[in-house]
């Protein structure tokens, strides 16, 4: 089977990564990072644009050389050019430049200069103190690497929420196109919209006869049965993934899909609900007895036992039964409840689409106002703009929003937050746009004390209305900050700063514990995509997830507002 957008993406990155520690031009390591991003950020598959003859080098950033090696790896699953310089730079110092404080420069000194050239090696450099030799590696920045790869090898593999996706979506397409098959559906931590995902669950109804596990096990991107039966099969895919199938008659399709959604904690709670009510619940139906009064649907089971629906989103046993039970469950946020995006980047700093584009983008999905937050100075990675180029582009905004009706360009920026809490920019800069968002992006391995100070410092500038990924994580990547949540949500309740739900697939920080917790402490909240691309504002639909599953409502999130309530909500 064709290579999945998160494949050419993996591909890119890991290429990019080795080109960095090789000391590689800079915009030739850029240019493969920003592929890597159109093409996970694209709505459809680079597969299924090449089937239809398009042509990717329409796309941004794709010339005619990166088309050509998309073309490659959709065809044979390889980059030849990745091959090669595996050859000469192991591919895991690629996986190492992932642990916090360790970077390109560092990452190759610890292999011209040590032979690290993998985890383990570097676990062993550790444990001899070796590292210590090296200049750059105190025994502070040695603790958090220790610290890291520890963390890492005791958690469970976990994907992230859009990997996942991407992995499941041929493989439903696939069943749904069998004649006889009735309804394919996700179960799982997949259902539930969990930010990671261990496995992939699979219920599927189908006429009897029908070789729903045969054809399932046969797919093109199985690379291992692990169990196969006449109803349920389990396969590993060739990203690693372990992909679970269930046949169950229609009779018990409720049933089982609210089994198999879980989470475990939950299904055990309501279970007891059917016990107590003289009832026996399981993946099969509700009984009394030994006749099924329940389960061809999940609404029946839910009723049977005295509930309403309760969403997948919900179902962590974290009071969702008690409240269902109360009549008290939120009318939870929809996508469609969102009026427009406060978190984007053009062209101007590290995006890829002008701001004409974005904001033609923006229209098509129905929004009234797109903030447009490109850096400030002091990302010179992301090309931060200057307090020269940010008036340039206030000027251009105003030109743009001068031909349009029904909607608005607002004029903003992603201003750093300064090692001792003051921001990259000055407060009369500050007082030019319509919207102030504050981000940290480095000195991430702060004390909790100096992390928490830094930061409640720059909510103390009244200029401040978002807090932007306030926990700095990326999944499987970063871990969040030391600074201490819990100060930093009185501290933005108080300013009535508003804390973003950023819906990256790489971040979704806040994610839904910390958006619930959040909420409860009387902060504001925003969902935005930190779209680098006009593609890139699909992603919205992922914050919505972590905002359902945190309880949240249209009412919790400021940008479900017209633009001048808006506005004057985010006011302090």
């Amino acid at each position: 089977m064709a290579a999945s957008n998160a494949d050419i993406a993996e591909l890119f990155n890991r290429y990019a990564d080795l080109l960095e520690i090789q000391d590689a031009n800079p915009f030739r390591v850029r240019a493969y990072r920003n592929a890597a991003r159109v093409v996970a950020d694209s709505a459809r598959s680079m597969a299924d644009r090449l089937a239809a003859g398009e042509a990717l080098d329409d796309l941004p950033g794709i010339g005619k050389d990166l088309a050509a090696k998309i073309g490659t790896i959709v065809r044979t699953g390889t980059l030849p050019q990745l091959a090669e310089l595996e050859t000469r730079v192991p591919r895991a110092l690629g996986e190492l430049m992932n642990l916090p404080g360790l970077g390109p420069k560092r990452v190759k000194s610890l292999y011209r200069e040590l032979g690290i050239r993998n985890q383990e090696d570097l676990r062993r450099a550790l444990h001899s103190g070796a590292l210590r030799s090296l200049p750059g590696f105190g025994p502070k920045t040695a603790a958090r690497i220790a610290a890291a790869i520890g963390q890492r090898a005791s958690a469970p593999q976990r994907y992230r929420l859009v990997d996942a996706e991407q992995a499941a979506a041929p493989l439903l397409a696939h069943l749904r196109a069998l004649p006889g098959v009735a309804t394919v559906e996700v179960a799982g931590s997949l259902r539930r919209r969990r930010d990671t995902v261990g496995d992939i669950d699979i219920l599927v109804t189908a006429h009897r006869g029908t070789p729903a596990t045969q054809a399932f096990v046969r797919h093109g991107d199985v690379a291992r049965v692990l169990a196969e039966g006449a109803t349920r099969a389990s396969v590993q895919l060739r990203n690693g993934m372990q992909v679970d199938l269930r046949l169950v008659p229609a009779a018990s399709r409720g049933a089982a899909l609210h089994y198999f959604t879980g989470s475990k904690a939950h299904v055990v709670a309501v279970r007891k609900l059917a016990v107590e009510r003289g009832l026996k619940l399981n993946e099969y139906g509700v009984y009394r007895g030994s006749k099924r009064i329940a389960g061809r649907s999940e609404e029946e089971v839910f009723a049977a036992v005295g509930l309403p629906f309760i969403p997948p989103e919900l179902r962590e046993n974290r009071g969702e039964i008690e409240a269902a039970a109360a009549g008290r469950l939120p009318a939870l946020v929809e996508l469609h409840d969102l009026r427009g995006d406060l978190h984007a980047h053009t062209a101007a700093s590290d995006g890829r689409d002008t701001l004409q584009a974005m904001a033609t983008a923006a229209r098509a999905l129905g929004y009234a106002y797109l903030a447009i937050t490109d850096h400030s100075r002091r990302v010179r990675v992301a090309h931060g703009l200057d307090v020269r180029a940010l008036r340039a582009q206030f000027a251009e905004i105003d030109r743009l929003n001068a031909g349009f009706r029904g909607f608005r360009l607002l004029k903003s920026a992603e201003v750093d937050v300064l090692g001792d809490g003051r921001l990259d920019l000055p407060d009369a800069v500050l007082a030019e746009m319509d919207v102030v968002v504050a981000a940290v992006h480095y000195q991430l391995g702060l004390s909790a004390e100096k992390q928490t100070a830094r930061i409640l410092k720059a909510l103390d500038n009244k200029r401040v209305q978002i807090l932007a990924h306030p926990t700095t994580r990326l999944i499987n990547q970063r871990a969040e900050s030391a600074a201490r949540m819990a100060d930093i949500y009185a501290a933005a309740a108080e300013r009535g700063v508003a804390l973003e739900i950023n819906a990256q697939p790489d971040r979704l920080d806040l994610d839904d514990v910390h958006a619930r917790a959040a909420r409860a402490a009387g902060c504001k909240l925003v969902i935005s995509t930190d779209a680098h691309s006009a593609a890139g504002l699909a992603a919205m639909r992922h914050g919505v997830d972590q905002a359902r599953r945190a309880w949240l409502g249209k009412a919790d999130v400021l940008n479900t507002l017209p633009l001048e309530q808006l506005l004057g909500a985010l006011r302090r």
